[in-house]
């Protein structure tokens, strides 16, 4: 049986607009769409379920959807569906969050917990629905961007859209300031950022040739340099290590930053 795709739904606007963004998402997959439904005490939830249920047939109406409703805690519940799940998809706030909250509290649980990549479908209308031809993955050094750079790929090829690759990098702290206007030559004693970006991509990208990739090194933080990729892009991926000897995952000040700041939905992919 195919995993689903799992949305959370609450009865907030935002709940409803992923609804929207995951229908549209299975189909691209040919996946099935599951609504989840979770409360303690709403017994409106039924009535929520298939409200939410025909919004998501009228914006696919062939998709393939289940619907349920659990008594238990959201972040819990949407954590152990994404054990089975092809990913998680959440609105940016839910009915519960404070109007001033740049990321709800359920979407941010869940993104540091789950198993499975979790989408946050953040931004307005343009970026919701796929109006630029981007799909944007950070990439860092190391082997923790390998299951995103896999994932954007996939995002990039069934859209049918361009893969924009970021690598940040920085002179690393305690060196001494590095003679000239840049940093670089320093930084190639090491691998140089180029290197470093480009095997990142070489595997997944042998596979996905139909994609085109725009290959970006940018010199500095990677925070502001993932969230400008964002500014004109459909889909913002980034990959987050597991903890060591712990629950969950490591997502780090920029996950953080780009979590409640990026401008269009964000996908956290956990390195497998």
């Amino acid at each position: 049986m195919t995993i689903p795709l799992v949305v959370g739904i609450d009865g907030s606007e935002a709940s409803f607009e992923a609804v929207d963004w995951a229908a549209a998402e299975a189909l691209r997959h040919d996946v099935p769409l599951h609504l989840l439904h979770a409360t303690v005490t709403d017994h409106e939830a039924p009535g929520l379920a298939a409200v939410a249920s025909e919004r998501a047939r009228k914006s696919a109406p062939a998709v393939r959807l289940s619907s349920e409703v659990v008594h238990e805690e959201a972040a819990a519940a949407l954590v152990g569906r994404g054990r089975n799940a092809f990913a998680l998809v959440l609105g940016s706030r839910g009915l519960g969050d404070l109007a001033g909250l740049l990321l709800g509290s359920v979407s941010l649980a869940v993104a540091a917990h789950a198993d499975c990549p979790v989408v946050v479908v953040r931004g307005g209308e343009e970026h919701r629905y796929s109006r630029f031809g981007n799909v944007v993955v950070g990439v860092e050094e190391g082997e923790g961007s390998g299951t995103a750079v896999r994932f954007a790929f996939r995002e990039a090829h069934v859209r049918r859209c361009r893969l924009v690759a970021v690598h940040a990098w920085s002179v690393p702290v305690g060196n001494p300031a590095p003679r000239g206007p840049s940093g670089y030559a320093l930084q190639t004693r090491r691998r140089p950022p180029t290197q470093v970006l480009a095997e990142a991509l070489s595997d997944t990208a042998k596979r996905y040739q139909d994609v085109p990739v725009n290959s970006e090194v940018v010199e500095g933080s990677a925070r502001p340099a993932l969230l400008e990729a964002a500014s004109s892009s459909d889909l913002l991926v980034v990959g987050a290590r597991r903890r060591h000897g712990h629950v969950g995952l490591q997502l780090g000040l920029v996950n953080h930053a780009v979590l409640h700041l990026a401008p269009c939905p964000i996908a956290v992919v956990p390195q497998v």
